[in-house]
C-alpha cells in the first residue's frame, strides 16, 4: 500500500462499546425517571402517564413558546458572534454574514452530536478559504475550552450570590472552580512559553489558537457567550413557573451552568441535562421530567429548524465549484 493510499484510507470505526455508552446512559438516566414519576404519580393514586401528561395540560404552551422561540434565536446570534470572532483571530478573515448561515446549519448535524456540527463548519472553512483543517480544529477547542471557563464563573458567581438556596452538592462549586483556574493558569503560561519554553508539544496544528490566544482573548470570548446564559437565567426561570415551580433568578444563576454541563455529555434527547433537573428538584419529578424534556429537545430542534432556512446556500457554498472564491 503507499504512503498516499495509507493517509487517505477510512478512520476505522470507533469500538462498539463507545457508541453504544452513550445510548446505555440515556436507558439508565430514563429509567431512573421513569421509577421517580411513577413513584410520585402512585402517592397520587394516578398512574404514571395521567400524572405526566397532568404536567402538560396546565403549561400555556403559547406563553411558553413567546420566551423560547426569541431566545433560542438570540443565542444562534451570539453563537454566531463567537465563532466569527475566534476564526477571524486564529484562521482567515470571514464576514460574521458568512459564518451565521453555517453555523445555523451546523445546528441539524448537532442533533446528533455537537462536536460532529463543528467539523461541518471546519469543512466549510477549508473548502471555502482553505483554512486547514486542523487549525480550524483548533479553534474549536478554543471556543469549547473557553465555555467551560464561563460556565465555571458563572456557577461561581451564581453560588455566591445564591449558595443558602442551592443543594448541598454545590458547596463543591468553589473548589471545582478553583481547580479549573488554577488549570487554566498553568495553561496559559505552557502556551504563552513560560513553562517547559522548548517543548515540542506547544507547535502541534491543533493546538495554534491556544499559541496564538493571550488571557485577553478568553476572557473576549466569555465575555461575547455569557449574554445567552444570562438570556437563559430569565427565559428558564420564567419557563419554569409556566410549569408550577417556582425558583428565584439568582437560584437559576447557580444551577443553569451546571446544567449546561451535563446537557454537553453526548446523550440522546439530552437525558443526562433532564436527569440533573429531577435531581436538582427532587419533590417535583414530573414537572422537572417534563421540562427538562420540552426545553432541551425543543431547543435541539428549533435550532435545526433555523439551520433549515439557510441549508440551501450552505450546500450551494459547499458543494458548488464555482461558489468557492478563486485562490482558495
Amino acid at each position: 500500500m503507499t504512503d498516499t493510499a495509507a493517509r487517505t484510507r477510512a478512520r476505522p470505526a470507533p469500538p462498539l462499546w463507545q457508541r453504544a455508552l452513550p445510548w446505555i446512559v440515556t436507558l439508565v438516566c430514563f429509567a431512573w425517571l421513569g421509577h421517580r414519576i411513577a413513584g410520585a404519580a402512585a402517592r397520587q393514586q394516578m398512574s404514571a402517564h395521567a400524572y405526566l401528561f397532568g404536567v402538560f395540560e396546565h403549561v400555556s404552551w403559547h406563553l411558553w413558546l413567546a420566551l423560547m422561540i426569541p431566545y433560542s434565536a438570540f443565542f444562534l446570534l451570539v453563537d454566531s458572534t463567537v465563532v466569527w470572532r475566534v476564526v477571524n483571530w486564529f484562521n482567515a478573515r470571514v464576514p460574521w454574514l458568512e459564518i451565521l448561515p453555517i453555523r445555523a446549519s451546523a445546528y441539524i448535524i448537532s442533533i446528533l452530536n455537537e462536536q460532529i456540527g463543528k467539523g461541518a463548519m471546519a469543512l466549510y472553512l477549508n473548502r471555502r478559504h482553505g483554512v486547514p483543517g486542523w487549525e480550524v480544529g483548533s479553534s474549536m477547542l478554543f471556543i469549547m475550552f473557553c465555555e467551560l471557563l464561563y460556565l465555571t464563573f458563572w456557577a461561581l458567581v451564581g453560588y455566591a450570590i445564591a449558595g443558602d438556596e442551592l443543594p448541598h452538592q454545590f458547596r463543591l462549586v468553589p473548589w471545582v472552580a478553583l481547580g479549573v483556574f488554577g488549570v487554566f493558569a498553568v495553561w496559559v503560561a505552557f502556551f504563552r512559553g513560560w513553562i517547559a519554553p522548548h517543548s515540542a508539544l506547544r507547535q502541534r496544528p491543533i493546538l495554534k489558537a491556544f499559541r496564538e490566544a493571550g488571557p485577553l482573548r478568553y476572557a473576549a470570548v466569555a465575555a461575547l457567550r455569557s449574554p445567552a446564559l444570562l438570556a437563559a437565567v430569565i427565559v428558564y426561570t420564567l419557563a419554569l413557573r409556566l410549569f408550577g415551580v417556582d425558583a428565584s433568578f439568582v437560584r437559576m444563576l447557580g444551577v443553569l451552568p451546571v446544567i449546561f454541563f451535563a446537557a454537553a455529555v453526548p446523550t440522546p434527547m439530552r437525558a443526562a441535562a433532564i436527569t440533573i433537573w429531577v435531581v436538582l428538584f427532587p419533590e417535583r419529578e414530573a414537572q422537572m421530567s417534563a421540562f427538562g424534556f420540552v426545553m432541551h429537545n425543543f431547543f435541539i430542534f428549533f435550532n435545526a429548524t433555523i439551520g433549515l432556512l439557510f441549508l440551501r446556500r450552505t450546500r450551494r457554498e459547499l458543494f458548488d465549484p464555482a461558489g468557492v472564491p478563486s485562490g482558495s
